[in-house]
């Protein structure tokens, strides 16, 4: 019975293998954008979690939290502003959607740095302002 449930997920499995081999040995302009797109998507699911995480140890602290989603807001409008002007040298291109993508990519793995920071503050860090787990 398990064998009928299952036998359906085998393909994505491929799929999976696949396209890090196109990532791996991507040739074409189409290819490497697509590949760029999906490392975006990926830090970016990453940051989505940490960030969730945070804001369930901020429950308690409604002032924190809010700022928490300022500082946010403002930071995904300067990653945006500087991925497009990074990437602007190139604009109308074949290679804008790659060069951007990796600038967006490579900004939310900084940031993603940050959030484990937050996230991992040793105790007494008078200037860590999400309280411990």
């Amino acid at each position: 019975m398990y064998t009928r449930l299952l036998l359906p997920l085998i393909p994505l499995l491929f799929i999976g293998a696949v396209q890090a081999d196109v990532c791996t040995n991507a040739t074409t302009q189409g290819d490497m954008n697509q590949c760029a797109a999906q490392e975006t998507k990926t830090a970016d699911k990453e940051l989505n979690s940490l960030y969730k995480q945070i804001t369930a140890r901020l429950k308690d602290n409604a002032e924190a939290k809010q700022l928490l989603v300022k500082a946010q807001r403002a930071w995904i409008d300067f990653r945006d502003a500087e991925c497009s002007f990074s990437a602007s040298g190139v604009e109308g291109g074949s290679v804008y959607p790659m060069i951007q993508n990796d600038c967006i990519t490579a900004l939310t793995k900084a940031r993603v740095e940050a959030f484990k920071t937050y996230l991992n503050c040793e105790e007494g860090d008078l200037s860590c302002p999400v309280p411990g787990a």
